[in-house]
């Protein structure tokens, strides 16, 4: 994902862009460069690769300015290049920067052809430094200028935008991407995160949808999507310059829990017009490549391959589309027949994992035709590999048993199936329920999160356990499987999962009153038959530890101990039962005295086989 900064001072704001730059790093870029006004004069350098590299050619040949823009990008409309990275430039006037996909650029590039002007790169981006630059002929100042190209642009958009005939102002808006505003003394900066601009200020003004904002030395306009002046409050921010550190928190996964409803907001954002997901949110020929596939299959490692599982519910009983879902290093090492127009999907946290790229490499020679990737690392191979991307925004995520990302996948999944279902039996209704569900989903997570003191009194009960039954039936089964992984990963203590159904078929002969059971018990149409399986546990005086839907009454008699959870709708439960299991892993990891980030043998990314 993109990152912006920028900034007007009495200062020399270069090595304030080139800070903001560095702390966007962690959202993964192919490209970096800026632009600053001196003297009327713009000066303007980029740089393909790290950041490090557009410092290297700074020190080299050296700029200032006391006002200027800055950007990471990361390639949607063009391939890597010095040419495609931003800021783009029209007239050797007016630089810009720019977040998000604008829908229309190619109907907007092929009247600016017309009217003359010459394209130097592949982006969507260029076609809004023109259409600024043709605004300003008939306009009183960019501020006039940058209002009226807004109204030609269709998509998702976050601007950073100057010129330098106007050295005095910088101009910023957003819809559908977000932007904030750093307010300094005597000074204002802008960026698409707040960590970028915290070693500046901890004052930020956050910009609504189809805001528009004039940023002065001593002042900010700003108006609304209507062009009325709005008053937006200024917040204080609790987060310190060392941001990506643990915070108050004792641990990375523990603070990287408590992100989670930060994170599903970030998924989702700019991906919604008029809350309909925009399909050119996976890339720009997505919606020719979903309207040509016939099934599905996902290839994922760990976790990520218990988000695919999950994501087979959805598919096939939501959207009724066919979905196989395989652990990525079983599929490139057998002989497996793909259907015809089969989407790869592979799914990764770091996008190196060698399994799941060598997985997508087979499915490749098999002839596949169309991939996708789900990711939190937008320059990592799996995503060079794949046709369409659509990136988690879990953002840092230290702690190597994954929380964050897991549940930024399966929102992530959601939204493809939503998209790859319009094409099947997705009805509109359901569309919409489930778009409903995804809006509420942080603010649900939020509640789930203060069930934190009760996991962590449950917690004590596993201090001397040696092993672990986790249950569950439909979606959440691979929830239970993801449970027992979190546990085994971080606490040492064998855990196992499986389908409750199963419980009769062999597992059932390890139940003794040393054996906690963990079940996963949402109030869905399985209920009645994980309330058997539960029965079965207890009979045979089992330690029973149930996760259940507020709304019902205890399941069976005996060693039980219930915590409720919050009453969710069926299509989100899987994401927010997730929540109480990471926190019963991590209590329970505290308690028994394990390095909770780094457990032993484990990495973060696993690039090897």
């Amino acid at each position: 994902m993109c990152g912006i900064v920028g900034g007007i001072a009495q200062r020399n704001v270069v090595p304030i862009l080139l800070e903001g730059l560095k702390r966007l790093e962690y959202r993964g870029y192919d490209s970096a460069g800026l632009a600053v006004i001196n003297n009327f004069e713009l000066y303007r350098k980029r740089e393909l690769g790290k950041v490090k590299e557009l410092e290297a050619l700074l020190h080299a040949d050296p700029i200032s300015g006391t006002i200027g823009i800055a950007h990471t990008r990361w390639a949607t409309h063009g391939k890597p290049s010095t040419a495609n990275a931003h800021p783009h430039v029209s007239g050797n006037k007016i630089a810009v920067v720019h977040n998000g996909i604008i829908e229309n650029y190619e109907q907007l590039k092929t009247a600016q052809l017309a009217q003359g002007h010459e394209f130097t790169s592949q982006t969507d981006t260029e076609v809004i430094v023109h259409e600024v630059f043709n605004a300003l002929q008939g306009a009183n100042n960019l501020l006039d200028a940058v209002k009226h190209t807004v109204r030609k642009l269709e998509g998702a958009y976050a601007l950073g935008i100057v010129n330098a005939d106007e050295p005095d102002v910088l101009v910023a808006c957003r819809k559908g991407s977000p932007l904030v505003i750093g307010v300094g003394i005597g000074e204002y900066f802008i960026a698409s995160d707040v960590a970028a601009l915290l070693p500046v200020t901890q004052r930020f003004i956050f910009l609504q949808e189809g805001d528009v904002a004039a940023l002065h030395l001593d002042s900010v306009e700003i108006y609304d999507a209507l062009d009325q002046v709005a008053n937006r409050p200024i917040i204080e921010s609790q987060l310190s310059p060392d941001a990506v550190d643990k915070g108050n928190y004792r641990h990375y996964m523990l603070k990287e829990i408590h992100e989670q409803p930060f994170a599903i907001a970030q998924t989702l954002e700019g991906r919604f017009i008029n809350n309909r997901l925009q399909e050119n949110s996976f890339g720009h020929n997505a919606s020719e490549v979903f309207d040509n596939i016939k099934a599905v299959q996902i290839l994922a490692c760990g976790t990520s391959y218990h988000a695919g599982l999950v994501a087979r519910y959805w598919f096939e009983e939501l959207a009724r589309v066919p979905c196989q879902v395989e652990v990525a290093s079983e599929f490139r090492y057998r002989k497996p027949v793909l259907a015809a127009d089969t989407l790869i999907v592979t799914i990764s946290q770091s996008g190196e994992t060698a399994d799941t790229l060598a997985a997508l490499q087979e499915a490749k020679k098999l002839g596949a035709k169309y991939s996708l990737t789900i990711c939190n690392v937008p320059e990592s191979s799996l995503v060079r590999e794949s046709d369409l991307v659509l990136m988690t925004r879990a953002g840092p995520e230290i702690g190597v048993a994954s929380t964050k990302a897991f549940t930024t996948q399966l929102a992530t999944l959601m939204l493809l199936v939503i998209a790859v279902g319009r094409r099947f039996h997705l009805t509109g209704q359901t569309e919409q329920k489930m778009t409903a569900q995804l809006f509420r989903l942080p603010g649900e997570i939020e509640k789930v999160l203060q069930l934190n003191g009760a996991i962590k009194r449950l917690s004590e009960q596993f201090a001397e356990k040696q092993h672990a039954l986790f249950l569950g039936r439909g979606a959440h089964y691979p929830i239970a499987m993801e449970g027992a992984l979190k546990l085994k990963e971080i606490s040492y203590i064998h855990a196992e999962a499986y389908p409750a159904g199963e419980l009769k078929h062999g597992p059932l002969a390890l139940i003794d009153a040393d054996m906690p059971v963990i079940t996963v018990a949402p109030n869905n149409s399985l209920l009645e038959k994980l309330k058997s399986n539960m029965q079965e546990v207890s009979a045979r005086g089992g330690q029973l530890i149930v996760f259940m839907d507020e709304t019902l009454v205890p399941v069976a008699e005996g060693n039980i101990q219930i915590i409720k959870v919050p009453q969710v709708e069926n299509e989100i439960s899987p994401i927010l039962y997730t929540i109480p299991l990471q926190l019963l892993s991590y209590h329970v990891a505290v308690l028994k005295g394990t390095d909770v980030d780094q457990p032993r043998n484990l990495a973060k990314s696993v690039t090897v086989e």
